[in-house]
């Protein structure tokens, strides 16, 4: 059968996307682009925003148009969190963020069932269970893209911080965690396949562990990892503040092959803001992981996320974040204007920004993130960085350092080295060098 994927969304998605390529690899089916004729397709969705349901509902719409006679599983957040209207777009079959494989399982049998006109009926088939009485963790097939040089890990699912502005604790359950062996055996089984970076991922792995109640943390999951895979890098997703401590950078900067890139989500720079986010720090608390970070790591990339226009938050709130953000001097930023969400205690909350405001506080925002952006790039220059190269481009070849900017140099056959390089200068977004 000829399956094709279309997959919105996080790391997190895009793992589980990958898991279900090799799971459908395995059973015999053939891959084939989105754009175009396949017997079924998959959109895995995200809900992260009000943007992700649009486009999550223009993809199932788009399938239809190139093999209306086609099986169409739709699964993910936006699935899981409103599987009635997701339903209601004519899918034949509606899964959430649990039980990836009975979904293929079932996709298969309508596709059976399709191909011998035994079945075309308008009712499609949703099995979306509650989420929030899961308590394992679903182990898929771990691995990345055919001929890529990184892959990702994913070592967590859940969220119990309910922060005020978002819908994905509702849309992924409790936190679960891959245990320690299991992740170390996965990881060992990458680096025999050649990768030599792996990611690790999940919707809130600073939380990892915590369903253990065995005092193991986040930071014995790396090092176990670490010491399973020692020639490969290993770069962490997002980290929530509380993670950074002095105990655990202490134990991560002895790791020489974690990458010195560190996400740390934000959201705001303003305590009060925070608040009402029901974020679980306050400023001084978030610039406390900042400066532990270069105390311990030679100009690590630091990076965030942040939401702007938060109901409530007046021009001066705004501009106490935009001082912060210089404050902290971010190696790059991702900036969203706030998505009011209906079942999150912010959509509920007087005060709500304009939208127009909240496009205006954003393009601010992104003018001090590329100032901040720059000022680090070029600090880079004259430093030496070890470059994991991934592809050819215009004559030129690109990589990665482990502090997760990216680098161009010249050369011939270097796809999936990793090379020490002479950073000589700035290129738009990237690093220029010369191997050394």
């Amino acid at each position: 059968m000829k399956i094709a994927i279309y997959t919105l969304g996080c790391k997190v998605n895009q793992y589980e996307t990958q898991a279900i390529e090799t799971e459908l690899t395995l059973r015999g089916h053939a891959l084939v682009p989105f754009e175009g004729p396949a017997d079924a397709y998959i959109i895995n969705t995200c809900t992260v925003t009000a943007v992700s349901d649009h486009k999550s509902r223009q993809a199932i719409r788009r399938c239809r148009k190139y093999n209306p006679a086609a099986v169409v599983g739709v699964c993910g957040c936006y699935a899981q969190t409103d599987p009635q209207a997701v339903a209601a777009l004519g899918v034949d079959l509606v899964s959430g963020t649990a039980g990836r494989l009975p979904f293929l399982d079932d996709l298969e049998r309508l596709a059976a069932a399709r191909a011998a006109a035994s079945s075309d009926g308008p009712e499609p088939l949703v099995t979306v269970g509650n989420i929030m009485s899961q308590r394992s963790f679903e182990e898929l097939p771990a691995g990345g893209l055919a001929g890529r040089t990184r892959a990702m890990l994913k070592v967590e699912d859940g969220c119990v911080n309910f922060c005020s502005y978002c819908i994905i604790p509702y849309a992924r359950g409790p936190v679960r965690s891959l245990p320690l062996a299991d992740a170390a055996g996965q990881a060992r089984r990458l680096a025999e396949d050649g990768y030599r970076e792996l990611v690790l991922t999940g919707i809130e792995i600073s939380s990892w562990g915590q369903d253990f109640r065995d005092g193991t943390s986040l930071i014995d999951l790396i090092e176990a990892i670490c010491a399973a895979a020692p020639g490969c890098r290993v770069r962490l997703g997002s980290l929530e503040p509380r993670t950074i401590t002095a105990g655990f950078c202490r134990r991560a900067a002895a790791l020489p092959n974690l990458c010195d890139h560190f996400h740390l989500s934000m959201q705001s720079g303003c305590d009060a803001t925070l608040k009402r986010m029901n974020r679980k720090y306050d400023s001084a608390r978030y610039y406390e992981s900042v400066s532990l970070l270069r105390e311990f790591f030679d100009r690590p990339g630091i990076t965030t996320d942040l939401i702007v226009g938060f109901p409530g938050e007046t021009e001066e709130e705004f501009e106490a974040t935009l001082a912060f953000l210089r404050r902290c001097a971010f190696s790059a930023m991702h900036i969203f204007p706030y998505s009011r969400r209906e079942g999150t205690p912010g959509a509920k909350m007087p005060g709500q920004v304009l939208r127009a405001v909240k496009e205006e506080r954003a393009r601010r925002a992104r003018s001090v993130a590329e100032e901040l952006r720059r000022r680090y790039l070029e600090e880079q220059v004259g430093r030496t960085l070890s470059v994991l190269f991934e592809e050819e481009k215009d004559g030129l070849w690109r990589g990665h350092a482990p502090n997760y900017t990216e680098v161009a140099v010249s050369g011939q056959g270097l796809h999936n080295v990793e090379r020490p390089v002479r950073i000589t200068g700035v290129s738009g977004e990237r690093l220029t060098g010369e191997p050394v």
